[in-house]
């Protein structure tokens, strides 16, 4: 068993499962893999379980009935892997906007660099967006700006989903607790790591839009960020 553990939550990403588990496990560094699927219905379940023979005690799944949210799916995936002796905890998407080549860099800034949680950031000196409209971008990069003047969190990329995790922050953050679920959830766990003065380094990173597959965006999440912000202030 490795000492790293890597979480992806999925959903219909039949396009990209495969060739995203085969990436992990060529990295110079040793990580298991837990996918964790909400009961997509294109078969990315079996995709990923048709491999389990070839990774034996290295790929893991975890199948769950519906669609119960991004945040949800990583504490189960935290919860499943804290029941056994992993150190390093890996937040990462299925599409390849994360590069999996970086998950060497968190993990390396968690082992050896200091930081209790690792950022992927896109907006610090040396990250960077590909593949998104102007628009978009605008809209992330000043939602995390939003998100720093409520809280006070000094944290450029305040919603990045690429993260590395001490065990001792998540054993030590209630997991029961956590409320959001979609892009308010990323913030929460931050915040949270942050009020219990873990040390928060963000990583520089390139984050790639996808290619295959659909997005998971909807206006239901930005929502629930804009308001789950001002909640947590006031409420953590």
């Amino acid at each position: 068993m490795a000492e790293a553990l890597v979480i992806i939550p999925t959903y219909n990403e039949k396009e990209n499962v495969e060739n995203m588990i085969r990436k992990v496990f060529s990295l110079p560094a040793e990580f298991d893999l837990l996918i964790v699927d909400d009961g997509s219905p294109d078969g990315t379940a079996t995709i990923v379980k048709s491999l389990m023979t070839e990774y034996p005690d290295r790929l893991f799944i975890e199948e769950r009935k519906g669609k119960l949210g991004l945040g949800t799916a990583y504490i189960h995936g935290f919860k499943w892997g804290l029941k056994r002796a992993y150190e390093f905890f890996f937040e990462m998407d299925c599409d390849f906007s994360h590069n999996p080549d970086d998950l060497v860099r968190l993990y390396i800034a968690a082992k050896d660099g200091g930081a209790d949680v690792a950022i992927g950031s896109r907006y610090v000196r040396g990250g960077r967006v590909e593949n998104w409209p102007w628009g978009r971008i605008l809209m992330s990069y000043f939602a995390s700006v939003y998100v720093r003047l409520v809280l006070w969190m000094n944290i450029k990329d305040t919603t990045a989903g690429f993260k590395c995790y001490k065990r001792a922050v998540l054993e030590n953050i209630a997991l029961d607790d956590v409320r959001f679920i979609g892009y308010a959830f990323q913030i929460e766990m931050k915040y949270r790591a942050w009020r219990k003065k873990y040390q928060l380094i963000e990583v520089p990173i390139t984050f790639t839009d996808r290619i295959a597959g659909s997005s998971k965006m909807s206006s239901g999440i930005f929502k629930e960020a804009f308001i789950g912000v001002v909640q947590m202030r006031f409420s953590l």
